[in-house]
């Protein structure tokens, strides 16, 4: 069963489209991500995968619950962690726990046993006595984090999660992510700004561009789909250039070779795998080989190839999708 159904999905705000006929299937147990620039769709998408928005047309299930026509059953399987920090400051942890708690009636005892989990997973158990306001940022990413799974959903849904954050704490909510995911077979859809969270943490992405789809695939695959390769960049002396090249182009798994001044540039799927065959197969020319870098692949080749422009990180605003973000820049965004 998928997680996650999406087709033909559109959201106009008068003439201007923000979700474009959008079709999608997330598989229970998936790590998904979707990439976009702002204005590309995202956050509408997600307001209405969490019934905060309805579509214009087209039809999205969440586990089989139509978030229209029975958005209640769809609130009750999805935990939901907004870009903003909407957590109060006046409450203390374990309050901010057990009021969020309360609204999905669990019994009392089951509600303490699950809140000191999961407030121990994150580590803040030592801190659930005190007031949120004095909680850093990432301790208070933590702590919404563990409120948006207080009531065992099935799927968290998380907007810009770790926005703001200095890169210790980002790292130590991925940890997080990947074990919740792994410890409660969750299903994570994750709309992000940063590659290098998307490649650490997604099996599939999908990356969005002007309300459609322009992408999908595992990251491997992502990368793969495009033109650019890997490139090992040797420095090399002693050595005629023409014949190295034809050399290098005559290993397994180099798809292309040329130099240029005193470099040999050899392109690969398999970047690091191949340097040393082919440092070995210079050498055995003759040729020193003084210098050796790569470029290896990356999403954000991938991004670019599809859309046209990088993702700048200062894109992202700290908005929450709750308080009306998905609006389309012309109206404010």
């Amino acid at each position: 069963m998928n997680a996650i159904e999406i087709k033909d999905l559109v959201k106009k705000y008068g003439e201007l489209t923000a979700v474009d006929g959008v079709s999608l299937e997330i598989p229970e147990g998936d790590f998904f991500g979707l990439l976009g620039p702002n204005g590309a769709g995202k956050t509408t998408l997600i307001r209405i995968l969490t019934t905060l928005l309805k579509p214009t047309s087209g039809q999205a299930r969440v586990l089989g619950n139509d978030v229209v026509a029975d958005p209640a059953a769809v609130r009750n399987v999805i935990g939901v962690v907004p870009q903003a920090m909407t957590s109060d400051l006046d409450l203390t942890g374990f309050e901010t726990m057990d009021i969020y708690s309360r609204f999905y009636d669990l019994p009392k005892k089951e509600r303490r046993e699950r809140i000191d989990e999961l407030l121990s997973m994150v580590g803040l158990k030592e801190r659930s006595g005190d007031l949120v306001a004095t909680y850093s940022g990432g301790m208070r990413r933590r702590l919404e984090i563990a409120r948006g799974l207080v009531h065992k959903p099935a799927i968290l849904i998380l907007d810009e999660p770790t926005i703001g954050l200095d890169p210790q704490s980002r790292h130590v909510v991925w940890e997080l992510l990947d074990k919740f995911r792994k410890g409660d077979r969750l299903t994570i859809l994750l709309t992000t700004h940063y590659m290098e969270e998307a490649e650490s943490l997604c099996d599939h992405v999908a990356i969005i561009d002007y309300g459609r789809i322009v992408a999908l695939d595992t990251v491997p695959g992502l990368k793969k789909a495009i033109p650019q390769k890997d490139v090992v960049e040797l420095t090399v002396a002693g050595v005629d250039m023409e014949k190295a090249v034809e050399r290098a182009k005559s290993l397994p798994k180099v798809t292309s070779a040329a130099y240029k001044d005193d470099s040999i540039l050899v392109s690969s799927d398999h970047g690091a795998e191949i340097i040393p065959e082919v440092v070995e197969a210079l050498r055995g020319m003759g040729a020193r080989v003084t210098r050796v870098t790569l470029k290896e692949q990356t999403l954000e080749d991938v991004f670019i190839h599809y859309t046209g422009r990088p993702i700048r990180e200062e894109e992202a605003k700290k908005v929450s999708f709750l308080l009306g973000a998905g609006v389309p820049t012309k109206w404010g965004r």
